[in-house]
């Protein structure tokens, strides 16, 4: 690889790398998986090593990752909160223990089981719990002194304290608090949370600190951060010294610096660790001798007298029970993997999608097969491999026929998908219905699928325009309802029927056709009408459509069933109008903007509709048709690509004050 193309590399790297970091610990919602990510940061570090010059301040390998939100007071850490470095495999560790032995004489370490949690600091003034906060970017952390409070095992008095104590733990959500909040979720309709880790660090940063409470959070502490009036001389000591005043701390063990014996001790924790009450992710090494870290010191990011293993994700074999076939709401057919339960990552389970014929064959996979399973990421289950074949098995094939209607299935010709293409089949019909109500389509509060089952298992409907005719006597037929709560779902259709068009066009459930892409189509066609009557070559014009895209409207709208179910919506009084964004929100007409980085207040999708309602178009990429680039913070690849082209760049302010001037100053 040349010096050019590394940097172009790196480039990308470390935009992705500040993206997903963002994610994840400002947003906790994740896109990708850890070891996605980990992958990604090992590349950047290699790149790096190789093509020293490319090595930046702001580079994701030199910095904490983490920005504070706006929903707190900010704090200045007096002592930083560094992150670890991590390493992968024990030869890394060897590595590490090596470098430390040639540094200081016999150094002994701390193994301690990592916990996936959220990192944060109690200070105590005079045994008093005066302030918590979160990590942020390791020197500018949030105030969150009130939801810590609500956990039970941190002491808000400490006997026989110090004049003032500083430590740092691990938040985390015990298994059983995790399965309980998911449950509360599910019977309430929500979105469950994808694991413990998100599920506590949403908890830490409820602005109802009752709600945290309700979360039943827990804590280890691993560490003195500040202490005044005592001194230790080793790590351990300072651990016991933190159960004497009644913290929760963190279990460990002391080892000599053989690879062996540490080596042994790390695998001993990772088959321990289904049997702990909290997920855990790795195994973290520690110098025990503090004035041994002074003389090992740090780097801008990582402490060198530490580093934390990284477990690769959880693997087992299990029994292949069966594969069901899904059929999705454009008729896709998708095949689940049904096995005997099995726990990882501290949850049961039993299924995992198989995407497609291709998926199947690539990995041979047959009915009865020993199959081995992982949690990607420590989230989603996902079967890596076939172990072993049962005798006289087959290959499996996905049937001609659609499970559900038995119409034909036929390959899509656009993917590796196999389809029906039974617009009646009863799959469809209730996954289209169940999108056409949904609240990024026509938003019809109180219709869930449970209810969409009922009122088709009755007969009371057979497309989502039948919803229009539903009367509260109807209903009232339906299990769990009272006249009030009939009245209300009924309200709340008939409220439906007021959506702008570009709404209704996303909940009609077109392939490829989302929000944004109904939104492109009614900002250019204007009505309904001038829609259906375009061709795939005008659709096709249009910014940010493809050739797939406009044909797939077209075609839909060509289809004798879809006029038919336009028609009648219609009929019933669905709107379907939409108003062009008024001449004085449009001072941002005929602009395309790019966003980078971490704004200081304004969430990236909060900016995007500001600057929506404005009359502006927001882009994912810079290039000579872009108009002007908004820059936060920890920004990437954009913003220089932006300099090279001599764009302009605003940062949020100039943003804000352009939203709120008038039409004349842009």
């Amino acid at each position: 690889m040349t010096e050019q193309e590394a940097s172009v590399r790196v480039a990308a790297l470390t935009e992705e790398l500040t993206r997903l970091a963002h994610e994840y610990y400002d947003l906790d919602a994740p896109s990708a998986e850890d070891y996605e990510y980990d992958a990604l940061m090992q590349e950047l570090k290699a790149l790096e090593a190789e093509f020293p010059m490319l090595l930046a301040a702001d580079s994701p390998t030199q910095r904490v990752q983490g920005t504070v939100s706006g929903d707190f007071e900010k704090v200045t850490h007096s002592v930083q909160m560094a992150s670890l470095q991590d390493v992968f495999s024990f030869a890394e560790v060897g590595n590490f223990l090596t470098r430390t032995a040639e540094a200081v004489e016999s150094p002994q370490f701390t193994v301690e089981p990592k916990i996936d949690g959220l990192s944060v600091s109690l200070e105590y003034e005079n045994g008093i719990l005066v302030r918590g906060s979160t990590r942020g970017d390791g020197y500018v952390g949030e105030d969150v002194t009130a939801n810590l409070k609500t956990i039970r095992s941190i002491p808000l008095k400490l006997k026989n304290a110090p004049a003032y104590l500083e430590v740092r733990g691990e938040v985390y959500m015990p298994h059983s608090s995790f399965e309980r909040l998911c449950a509360l979720h599910e019977a309430e309709g929500k979105e469950p949370p994808k694991n413990p880790r998100n599920a506590a660090a949403g908890s830490l940063r409820q602005k109802d600190s009752k709600i945290t409470a309700q979360r039943r959070l827990d804590i280890f502490i691993f560490n003195i951060q500040r202490l005044e009036g005592m001194e230790f001389a080793l790590h351990t000591q300072t651990l016991e010294y933190l159960k004497t005043l009644g913290f929760p701390v963190i279990p460990h063990t002391l080892c000599d610096g053989d690879a062996q014996q540490i080596q042994e001790r790390i695998e001993a924790i990772g088959a321990k660790r289904e049997g702990y009450g909290f997920d855990i992710d790795g195994v973290v090494l520690k110098v025990n001798d503090l004035s041994q870290r002074v003389s090992l010191g740090t780097t801008a990011k990582y402490p060198k007298w530490a580093v934390a293993f990284k477990f690769p994700p959880e693997e087992k074999v299990t029994k292949l029970l069966d594969i069901e076939i899904q059929v999705g709401r454009t008729g896709v057919l998708t095949p689940v993997a049904v096995f005997s339960p099995i726990t990882l990552a501290g949850t049961s389970v039993s299924r995992a999608v198989l995407h497609n014929q291709q998926f199947i064959a690539d990995k041979d996979i047959r009915l009865g097969d020993m199959i081995r399973v992982r949690k990607a990421g420590e989230i989603i289950p996902e079967v890596l491999a076939s172990e072993s074949h049962e005798p006289d098995s087959l290959p499996y094939t996905l049937p001609r026929n659609c499970p559900v209607c038995g119409a034909p299935v036929e390959k899509d010709t656009d993917a590796a998908a196999v389809r029906c293409y039974n617009p009646a089949c009863p799959a469809q019909v209730f996954r289209s219905i169940v999108h056409f109500a949904s609240k990024g389509a026509m938003n019809i509060d109180g219709l869930g699928p449970a209810i969409i089952q009922q009122l088709l298992d009755n007969g009371l409907i057979a497309s989502a325009a039948d919803l229009y005719t539903l009367t509260t006597k109807e209903v009232l037929t339906l299990d769990g309802f009272r006249e009030k709560s009939a009245d209300n779902l009924i309200g709340a259709i008939a409220a439906s029927r007021q959506q702008p068009l570009d709404r209704v066009i996303a909940a009609l459930g077109i392939r490829g056709i989302g929000q944004t892409a109904a939104t492109l189509l009614c900002e250019h066609f204007g009505t309904l009408e001038a829609i259906s009557d375009a061709s795939a070559e005008e659709i096709a014009a249009i910014d940010g459509f493809g050739e797939i895209m406009a044909k797939s409207m077209a075609d839909t709208f060509s289809d004798p069933q879809f006029k038919n179910l336009v028609h009648r919506l219609l009929e019933h009084g669905v709107a379907m109008q939409y108003t062009k964004k008024s001449e004085g929100d449009a001072r941002f007409a005929g602009m395309t903007f790019v966003l980078t980085g971490t704004l200081p207040t304004l969430k990236r999708e909060e900016a995007k509709a500001r600057i929506e309602a404005c009359g502006g178009k927001v882009t994912g990429s810079v290039s000579k048709k872009t108009t002007v680039v908004v820059a936060g913070e920890d920004t990437g690849s954009k913003l220089t690509k932006a300099e090279a082209l001599n764009l302009p760049i605003w940062d949020e302010a100039e943003l804000l004050r352009r939203i709120s001037e008038s039409n004349e100053g842009v």
